[in-house]
């Protein structure tokens, strides 16, 4: 897998504010406004960093974080290996969300923190296309949150 960019996603409560400042701390524009969300792409550093109009009070700033790759193939070869060492996975193919149709697959880590791994194939005009099932204020979240994590580690013999 080739990653493009790291992908960091954080909840603002003032979108204008908030791009005044990343506009000046990144010294670029962002490559898509919308009324709740907008996203910069950076090449250095390799960067997909959005911001999503949310109340945070109860659930922080962080929304999610994850890399975004150039294309589905890689997608499912992460899905795939992500399978194999026990981690739940979330598929979200075809999806679209965040005003793109994207191929997605997400895993949470043992805190509860998001992880997304992304190809976005075009953009929407649409922040989501199935509203009956995301809610607007979980779009660029995995549907659902597992109660468990299994994580399999391998003993390595010996005592520690």
């Amino acid at each position: 897998m080739t990653i493009k960019r790291m992908h960091i996603a954080v909840n603002c409560s003032d979108l204008e504010a908030s791009l005044k400042f990343y506009r000046a701390f990144f010294g670029a524009e962002p490559t898509k406004i919308k009324e709740n969300y907008a996203k910069f792409e950076l090449d250095e550093p390799a960067l997909h960093f959005s911001l999503n109009v949310r109340p945070f009070e109860k659930d922080g700033v962080l929304n999610h974080l994850g890399f975004q790759v150039n294309n589905t193939e890689e997608v499912l070869a992460m899905g795939e290996r992500l399978r194999q060492n026990h981690l739940v996975l979330i598929d979200e193919m075809n999806t679209t969300c965040c005003y793109a149709v994207q191929d997605k697959v997400w895993v949470y880590d043992p805190d509860g923190n998001a992880w997304e791994i992304f190809f976005t194939k075009e953009d929407s005009e649409f922040e989501s296309a199935d509203d009956a099932r995301h809610n607007l204020s979980l779009c660029c979240a995995p549907p659902s949150q597992p109660s468990f994590i299994q994580i399999e580690v391998p003993s390595r013999g010996g005592n520690a």
